[in-house]
């Protein structure tokens, strides 16, 4: 077990010394930036592809073509009397 004690004394040493950095120093640096850059550009793909789909939707609404591919007009139920 003294194994054991001597492993955790060891962590926590590690995260005294990381939770005493200075907060002015620590920045994203290039790593940060490069993950910012490629979520943007994925963005802007995205709604570029969007753009391009919902210009390919008709959005008209005609009474016609919805009667004509349903094969008349609304189906009514029929009541058994």
């Amino acid at each position: 077990m003294p194994d054991m004690s001597a492993s955790a004394s060891l962590a926590m040493t590690h995260l005294v010394t990381l939770a005493e950095l200075d907060e002015d120093k620590v920045t994203p640096g290039v790593l940060g930036f490069i993950v910012f850059a490629v979520m943007a550009l994925a963005v802007w793909g995205l709604m570029k592809s969007m753009n391009r789909h919902m210009g390919k939707v008709d959005f008209t609404e005609t009474g016609d073509a919805e009667t004509s591919a349903s094969g008349g007009g609304e189906a009514k139920p029929q009541r058994d009397s």
